[in-house]
């Protein structure tokens, strides 16, 4: 190798990988610097007297750890779990199977879509009640709220990820006499996998959501039942928590899934 190629790859190297070496630690320090902001602020407006209701952060941060140990956060989470992962089971495996069959089958497309788009703007506050009607109040109804919330947005994502396949990558596949099955497997599923994942996340996020507005409105268990019950004694830094809590769940839910989506695709690996 010569020395100007010497030269080009060490330019290379040094100008392309080394900033990439120090991006992690990095994004996690102004994490750690956007979560102390946020905190810092809650602590003034706390102690700033604005309403009974608004307990400064240290307050509930002392009521998080007392309910963490006294039991109470996993009593709650023992009665919310359950139709929550049944929930997401189904939002999981039935919103991409949906949205890769409306994505390929040009028919499936015309009847489903309109469901989705209907499930994804309609108010699932309002359909509550519907629910309790029909299923009662148990964890069916609850199964139901979180699949109306999340599925939507699995099936859209999976959807508009089979639509973003490359032209080109097809015309490929058809130049080489690809079989259909071949280029669905080869093709089209690992060109859409980012927007799979991705509306993964959003069925998650819609299922937290679906659990907490079921448990608020259908049957005071679980969870909901912490946040009603503590704002009905008055004790709202144990509300707080509570719900500090279903965000600290649910972030950690959503980065797990990220560390698989950057393990199963490497290449695909945002940076």
């Amino acid at each position: 190798m010569s020395v100007s190629q010497n030269v080009a790859v060490k330019a290379k190297v040094n100008g392309l990988f080394s900033p990439k070496v120090g991006m992690k630690p990095r994004l996690f320090f102004w994490r750690v610097i956007s979560f102390f902001i946020v905190f810092s602020v809650w602590e003034l407006a706390g102690r700033a007297d604005i309403s009974i209701a608004f307990p400064p952060f240290s307050e509930v941060a002392v009521a998080f750890v007392e309910m963490l140990f006294s039991g109470e956060f996993t009593a709650a989470y023992a009665d919310s779990l359950p139709p929550l992962l049944t929930g997401l089971c189904i939002t999981i495996i039935g919103g991409v199977i949906i949205g890769i069959s409306i994505g390929l089958v040009r028919g499936a497309e015309w009847f489903i879509m309109p469901l989705l788009i209907i499930f994804q703007t309609a108010p699932v506050s309002a359909l509550i009640p519907m629910l309790t009607y029909i299923y009662g109040i148990s964890d069916t109804a609850k199964v139901v709220a979180i699949v109306i919330l999340g599925m939507p947005l699995v099936a859209l994502n999976s959807y508009k990820g089979i639509q973003a396949t490359n032209p080109s990558l097809l015309e490929m596949s058809k130049s080489f006499l690809a079989s259909r099955f071949a280029t669905i497997a080869f093709v089209i599923l690992p060109s859409a996998q980012k927007m799979i994942f991705a509306g993964l996340r959003l069925g998650v996020s819609g299922a937290f959501i679906g659990i907490v507005l079921a448990e608020l409105l259908i049957t005071p268990t679980g969870i909901g039942d912490l946040i009603t019950y503590n704002r009905f004694i008055a004790r709202y830094d144990k509300m707080f928590a509570t719900i500090v809590s279903i965000l600290a769940v649910a972030g950690l839910t959503l980065s797990v899934m990220r560390f698989f989506e950057d393990w199963l695709f490497p290449s695909e690996k945002n940076e």
